[in-house]
């Protein structure tokens, strides 16, 4: 069986199982884990020297000089770069989620105003906004900044916005299993307002509703509860 983890994929050795990975493994490692058994550790990292080609051929493609002063170094930044604005591909956010404490009181928890960006994968332009974030409890909950963490691992990725609203939804009904959900994200996107029509200032809404949030008055409540300061 194999779960996944914030910076890496593990899995029991002796029950491996094959599936096909979207990316390839560029680092492998074996340790002991409790009384001889071994777990293979596996982390997904950014090929640097493969990015670093392909930033100076397109500098070339649009016609720069890569030996120029200001882009000499350009290629190892965006490399690096790449690191942290990319860094939650391959990865869920079960492990922060599962961060978890006993409640008595089931009524609404809601986490507003969680600002993220991300990266369109279109056009590999920026988008970014704020996400919005309610449940209601089943028992338990989890650290409110557990939330702001699982937007952030479906922020950093290339990725369109519709898609990052149900993986946040799918994380938090998957490890949380609450009566209820409820996620909005309100995004500026700059594949449309820098590029193409041109239209700054625009936002684009998403909602996810789940359980007791598909009841209108509780969307309502969720909305006026976004709204107020």
């Amino acid at each position: 069986m194999f779960y996944h983890n914030w910076r890496c994929l593990l899995f029991y050795e002796d029950n491996l199982q094959t599936f096909r990975l979207p990316f390839p493994l560029l680092k492998v490692e074996y340790y002991s884990y409790g009384s001889n058994q071994k777990i293979k550790e596996v982390v997904f990292l950014v090929d640097k020297n493969k990015v670093e080609q392909a930033i100076r051929l397109l500098l070339e493609g649009i016609g720069e000089d890569t030996q120029r002063e200001g882009l000499i170094e350009t290629p190892k930044r965006i490399a690096k770069m790449c690191e942290e604005i990319y860094g939650g591909l391959g990865y869920e956010a079960d492990e922060h989620l599962l961060k978890q404490f006993q409640v008595e009181n089931n009524e609404m928890v809601l986490e507003k105003d969680i600002t993220f960006y991300s990266m369109c994968e279109h056009h590999l332009m920026p988008f970014y906004g704020k996400a919005h974030l309610a449940y209601i409890p089943d028992g338990k909950v989890t650290g409110l900044s557990k939330l702001a963490r699982t937007v952030e691992v479906y922020a950093r990725r290339p990725q369109i916005q519709e898609r990052m609203t149900v993986q946040i939804a799918d994380a938090l009904e998957r490890v949380l299993k609450p009566k209820g959900i409820m996620v909005m994200l309100e995004a500026e996107h700059t594949c449309m307002t820098m590029r193409g029509i041109k239209k700054p200032g625009s936002r684009t809404v998403t909602t996810v509703t789940r359980g007791a949030f598909t009841d209108l008055e509780m969307q309502k409540l969720f909305l006026q509860m976004v709204k107020d300061s």
